[in-house]
């Protein structure tokens, strides 16, 4: 299924958070947090601004990103788990 977001939201998925700790102490699946960094899948077009003009978007598809801890709707396509948000709910760009 094709999934094309509008205007300035992006379609985000989460990145798997590490099974180890730096010790090497195995984290149990019941104590894992969501991770909050992710993949920007797809992205729309851009807002408009007051005289019509689409801003564009900081964030291209293939970014990997950070973002709060509960942005974004949580949504499955092609049964993936995915998430669709604002960018203005993106923290940064993952060099």
């Amino acid at each position: 299924m094709a999934f094309t977001p509008l205007h300035d939201r992006v379609l985000v998925e989460r990145v798997e958070s590490e099974e180890k700790t730096a010790g090497g102490l195995i984290i149990p699946d019941s104590a894992k947090e969501k991770p909050a960094e992710g993949k920007v899948v797809a992205v729309g077009a851009g807002a408009k601004d007051d005289d019509g003009e689409r801003i564009a978007l900081d964030v291209k598809a293939g970014d990997k990103i950070l973002f709060g801890k509960w942005s974004g709707t949580e949504i499955t396509l092609d049964g993936k788990e995915m998430l669709i948000m604002k960018e203005s709910d993106i923290m940064g760009i993952i060099a």
